[in-house]
């Protein structure tokens, strides 16, 4: 299983440190940078920061966990992440999905109904887009992605979510165990090969799951609070339970996470930094013996 960084923009974090984090992820033992979406909240967009991620790194794969692609024009989402899959000579992994937050709806006044059947819709268009068969008066949109095949992972969890993204997506990015218990994950997983099996898909999708952790002095409060400010947004008393359910702030949970993960058959996970420290990055790497 291959260990990812998420750059921790929902703070936010400012230039200097999005590029420090950039830099050590890039030198350091991850497989992925991945960068977050949530469009009504205070941290750096998404689409914008991919661009940069992409300028201030060379090797890791860049992932979006995940574009909220209902909020957004299909055509101009395709063709920033083509930006970005030039920018970074091709190391783009574009994760989509609906979100879970109105607000992030109608903040940009899109419609928070339809939204999968709207996905399926988009995707489809962004294909046509990154193909060279997306025309408007008979003048294509680039650029063209470095990537032949610029892959898709979708942002789903439910059984019918998972049966739609198993028609076009290259596989599911999920949250399961994001508060330390990789309990869920095998089932999970399972579930998923099983929508593929269903769909008549003969590659294997690619699974990944994340992860909320701090490590460090004051790294349970670090954690709790940060969760507890970002479910804030579904009512006090879930995000003071989901809070009080974290665990990635314990070493030997951290490690048997990894652990539990791993023999689920998970590709990839994604750490979730809750804090701007990029001291965290060295530290985690020493407690996971990266």
């Amino acid at each position: 299983m291959q260990i990812a960084m998420t750059v921790p923009t929902m703070l936010p974090v400012g230039r200097t440190a999005l590029r420090d984090w950039c830099r050590e992820i890039d030198s350091g033992p991850f497989s992925s940078l991945a960068v977050p979406e949530r469009v009504a909240w205070g941290g750096e967009a998404c689409l914008p920061t991919l661009a940069a991620c992409a300028a201030w790194t060379d090797r890791v794969r860049l992932v979006t966990t995940i574009i909220v692609l209902p909020s957004h024009n299909e055509v101009r989402a395709a063709k920033d992440l083509a930006t970005a899959d030039v920018v970074s000579d091709g190391r783009v992994t574009a994760g989509v999905g609906v979100g879970g937050r109105k607000q992030d709806y109608d903040a940009v006044g899109a419609s928070f109904t339809r939204r999968w059947q709207r996905l399926d819709e988009q995707v489809a268009t962004m294909r046509q887009v990154w193909a060279g068969e997306y025309a408007v008066d008979g003048m294509a949109i680039g650029p063209r992605p470095v990537q032949e095949h610029l892959p898709l992972l979708a942002g789903a969890l439910g059984p019918k979510a998972t049966a739609r993204a198993a028609r076009w997506a290259d596989g599911i990015t999920g949250a399961w165990g994001i508060d330390g218990d990789m309990t869920p994950l095998a089932p999970a997983l399972d579930a998923v090969r099983q929508a593929w099996r269903s769909a008549g898909r003969d590659a294997q999708p690619h699974l990944s799951t994340s992860l909320w952790f701090a490590l460090g002095d004051d790294a349970e409060s670090t954690v709790r609070t940060y969760v507890k400010d970002y479910l804030g947004v579904f009512g006090p008393e879930i995000a003071a339970m989901a809070a009080a359910a974290q665990r990635g702030f314990d070493p030997g949970i951290l490690r048997d996470a990894v652990t539990v993960a791993d023999e689920a058959g998970c590709d990839e996970l994604f750490l979730v930094p809750t804090s701007d420290d990029v001291g965290l990055i060295e530290r985690v790497a020493g407690v996971l013996d990266l």
